[in-house]
């Protein structure tokens, strides 16, 4: 594992290459570089391309071009998850050998029709068919990770206190799936540990996720991030901007406008004329006014109804 920054600081922007980087991207990239760099820590990047079915041709190049263009400086050589399958597959064999790792034969039709079936008492999302061995004759398509009753909470710094249930809201969930591919959540916890990672600052999507990781952190025995969820921007719709909504690709030849929509969209008044300028000049301004305290705190808004569209 890697040492922290001297400021003790070390944090992270994590995309995927599934498509290219869009307006939200953008906003969870922005937030987490200027809370790194406004306490002098580190911002590394980590390409998440564990789940390779999905990955797009190219799509790893363009984001890394356009991060450059709009002026990100990251610390370090690019993690990618790719090259990092020995890594998951140690850590998946100590927590087999510790017997907090159990195979799993059931289906997803299996575990929707048993949802489906104990949804009136508020049973488990994984009922645990496979929690004391696999049934007579079927084979292992999956590995899970055993939970257990009690609540597993945490102080996010924007959201405040959240906790979860995890053994009535999820169950015992994947850390590698059917198709013999490792789960996010186990990839993201090894990665953040072995990087060193102190803090996380990213989209609120993924609030939901961080009582999963945290579990399995303490399973590994790693320490804590603190974290931090932005608001996710969303369309008229209310849905998460996303490449499934057809969100568009963020134009680099208007990457000044574009870190000003970003940052008013974070609750940063930065001057209209700013977007007229270079991105130099916006992340100097970024850098002498950032105040964490103006974040929003809900968990989406709709860019209609932000700040951002008088940029």
């Amino acid at each position: 594992m890697t040492l922290p920054p001297p400021s003790g600081y070390r944090g992270r922007f994590a995309p995927s290459p599934t498509g290219p980087l869009h307006f939200g991207s953008l906003v969870a990239a922005v937030g987490s570089y200027l809370d790194a760099r406004c306490q002098s820590g580190e911002w590394l990047l980590r390409m998440e391309d564990v789940d390779t079915p999905r990955n797009v041709p190219g799509a790893a190049d363009d984001i890394l071009r356009t991060l450059a263009l709009f002026g990100f400086e990251w610390d370090g050589p690019v993690l990618w998850q790719s090259r990092r399958f020995d890594a998951y597959e140690a850590a998946l064999e100590r927590l087999r050998l510790a017997g907090l790792a159990y195979p799993c034969a059931c289906s997803r039709k299996e575990i929707a029709d048993s949802a489906t079936r104990r949804a009136s008492d508020g049973g488990l999302a994984y009922p645990g068919t496979c929690r004391g061995g696999l049934p007579p004759g079927r084979a292992a398509r999956a590995w899970r990770l055993r939970v257990e009753a009690g609540e597993t909470a945490f102080v996010d710094r924007l959201q405040g206190r959240q906790a979860q249930r995890l053994d009535r809201d999820v169950g015992d969930f994947v850390l590698r799936r059917a198709d013999g591919l490792f789960a996010y959540q186990l990839a993201v916890v090894v990665d953040d540990a072995w990087q060193g990672v102190t803090d996380i600052v990213r989209g609120a999507d993924l609030l939901a996720s961080t009582p999963r990781q945290i579990w399995l952190q303490a399973c590994l025995g790693y320490a804590r991030p603190r974290y931090a969820h932005l608001p996710v921007a969303a369309n008229a719709a209310g849905e998460k901007l996303s490449k499934q909504t057809r969100a568009p690709a963020l134009d680099s030849g208007r990457a000044a406008a574009e870190l000003v929509r970003a940052l008013r969209f974070l609750g940063q008044p930065a001057p209209a004329g700013l977007a007229l300028s270079r991105p130099a000049e916006v992340w100097d301004w970024a850098r002498q006014h950032w105040d964490f305290a103006a974040l929003p705190r809900q968990g989406s808004i709709a860019i209609s109804d932000s700040a951002e569209n008088s940029a």
